[in-house]
C-alpha cells in the first residue's frame, strides 16, 4: 500500500492568489480556516467518530512561502507537496486560489498509477487560457487533463459553464454532474484513489459567501458532505480553495471550510481499506 494512502492527514497552507481573475483576498485564508478549525466553538471529533487531537490524526506542516513569481509559486508548491508525501503524509491544502490544484496534483500523480479527481465547484476550470493565462485559476483542470495526470475527473455542482469549456470537457472525458443532474439523482462513482478539490463557491452562497465569485443555485454543505463520507476508495489529497476572508463579514466562510478540512482529514483517518500498486508512473512533461 502506498504510504501516501495511509499516512497522516496533514495540513499545508498555499497563501496564492496571484492567477485570480477577479478578486484578489484568497492568499488570506489559511490561517483563518485554522483558527475556525481550532476554535473552542466546537469539538475534535469528525461525524466519522475520529478524535483529530489524538496522535498521529491530524498534522500541520504550516504555510508555504510563494511570494515569487507565478512560475516559481507553482514550483514551490509541487516541491513541497512532494516532499510532504515523501515523508509518508497526506496532504489537506488550504488555498489560496484554484490556480493551486494543478501543481498540487502534478506531485500526487508521482505517488499513483491510478488516480481520480473528485472536483465540487460552480464552474468547470477547464479554460485552455483566461486573460492571456494559462495557469489562471480558471484553468487548472484543463492542465491536469491534457497532461494526463488524472483518470478520471468528475465534477459536481457546476452551474456557470461556457460552451468553451462544455467543449473541454467531451474532449477530456469529463464526468460533469451539473446541478440539473445533481438535482435529478445523479451522484459521482469514483474509481480509483481519490484527490479532492473543493472551490467553496460550489456551494450556494447562503451556505459560503464569503467567495469572490458568487453563483446562487449550488450545493449545501451537508450535500458535499454525505459524498465524502460515503467514498469507498481512499483519499489521497485534498484542497479547500477559493476562500476570501475579506468577503466573509459574518466568519461563516471560514467555518464552512473548517468543518469540511474536518471532515477529510476524519475521511483520511479512518480509512481501512486497501489499493493496490505504489509505482511512480512516467513523470509528467514539464509546462512550467
Amino acid at each position: 500500500m502506498p504510504r501516501s494512502i495511509d499516512g497522516t492527514p496533514t495540513l499545508l497552507g498555499l497563501p496564492y492568489d496571484a492567477s485570480s481573475s477577479f478578486l484578489r483576498g484568497t492568499a488570506g485564508a489559511p490561517p483563518l480556516i485554522r483558527q475556525a478549525l481550532h476554535s473552542p466553538a466546537g469539538n475534535s471529533w469528525t461525524e466519522t467518530a475520529v478524535d483529530l487531537d489524538a496522535e498521529g490524526a491530524l498534522a500541520d506542516a504550516g504555510d508555504v512561502p510563494l511570494g515569487a513569481s507565478p512560475a516559481e509559486a507553482r514550483a514551490k508548491i509541487e516541491e513541497s507537496v512532494r516532499t510532504l508525501l515523501e515523508s509518508g503524509a497526506r496532504p489537506i491544502l488550504l488555498g489560496g486560489d484554484h490556480s493551486i490544484t494543478y501543481p498540487v496534483i502534478r506531485a500526487v500523480r508521482w505517488f499513483h498509477p491510478r488516480l481520480s479527481v473528485l472536483h465540487f465547484d460552480a464552474h468547470p476550470d477547464l479554460y485552455p487560457e483566461f486573460a492571456g493565462d494559462r495557469y489562471s485559476h480558471a484553468c487548472p483542470f484543463a492542465r491536469v487533463m491534457e497532461e494526463g495526470l488524472a483518470d478520471q475527473l468528475v465534477q459536481v455542482g457546476i452551474r456557470a459553464t461556457t460552451a468553451v469549456q462544455r467543449a473541454q470537457a467531451e474532449r477530456y472525458g469529463v464526468e460533469v454532474i451539473d446541478m440539473d443532474a445533481w438535482m435529478s439523482g445523479r451522484r459521482p462513482a469514483v474509481r480509483h484513489p481519490v484527490y479532492v478539490s473543493i472551490d467553496v463557491d460550489g456551494f450556494d452562497p447562503a451556505f459560503a459567501p464569503g467567495v469572490g465569485h458568487r453563483e446562487p443555485g449550488g450545493l449545501t454543505v451537508r450535500e458535499v458532505l454525505t459524498v465524502l463520507h460515503v467514498l469507498s476508495v481512499p483519499i489521497v489529497g485534498a484542497d479547500v480553495v477559493e476562500f476570501n476572508p475579506a468577503q466573509d463579514a459574518t466568519g461563516v466562510t471560514a467555518s464552512v471550510c473548517a468543518k469540511l478540512v474536518k471532515e477529510l482529514a476524519g475521511k483520511m483517518a479512518s480509512w481501512a481499506g486497501s489499493s493496490g500498486g505504489s509505482r511512480r508512473p512516467a513523470e509528467p512533461r514539464s509546462s512550467r
